[in-house]
């Protein structure tokens, strides 16, 4: 199953339809999209508007792969559980969001080995055919073990690089700029 939301503010129908066209293509993967605040229907993807926290964290722990706004909590959760993600931020132009903040979010996630970025329907469409290709699979960087387990000593261990970078790209401001200036939503 490929897991996909948009957030929770305002619509994103330019991800939903990129998605709803790709699932028409490959109706033998079930899509389930957290669609926020869209009003649009889709026929070829199932569509919630909210999820309990709970909920939404359960659903993605299911998926096969992620498909999500440039949202840092999506972002931290899919890393968390070790999904690979395929982000598409909101654009201020468009009407998605009252910036670009998404952009800079991005160009630090790219960098992550289970992240791919896309920046409309044709790349979304491109990206999925990949993905579907390798089986929704992403390189390793370690071999799984018992570690991995659920509260095991070390089973965050493979999470460090993202921290690190999302700190950095959080906390690390350029002298002048408030610590409210510009924050990540």
């Amino acid at each position: 199953m490929i897991f996909a939301t948009v957030g929770t503010q305002l619509p994103f129908d330019r991800l939903l339809l990129g998605l709803d066209g790709w699932a028409a293509r490959n109706p033998g993967v079930p899509v389930l999209a957290q669609a926020g605040a869209s009003r649009r229907r889709f026929r070829h993807i199932e569509t919630v508007g909210h999820l309990g926290q709970a909920e939404f964290r359960a659903r993605l722990g299911a998926a096969r792969l992620v498909v999500a706004h440039a949202g840092m909590g999506t972002i931290l959760t899919a890393a968390e559980l070790g999904k690979p993600l395929i982000l598409m931020p909101r654009r201020a132009k468009f009407g998605e969001h009252r910036n670009d903040h998404q952009q800079d979010t991005v160009r630090e996630m790219a960098r992550l080995s289970n992240v791919s970025v896309v920046e409309d329907g044709e790349a979304l469409h491109l990206e999925l055919d990949r993905a579907l290709a390798r089986g929704f699979e992403v390189a390793c960087t370690r071999t799984p073990d018992a570690s991995d387990a659920p509260g095991a000593p070390g089973a965050n261990d493979a999470l460090h690089p993202l921290i690190d970078v999302i700190r950095a790209f959080v906390w690390d401001r350029p002298e002048g700029r408030a610590a409210g200036d510009g924050g990540v939503a």
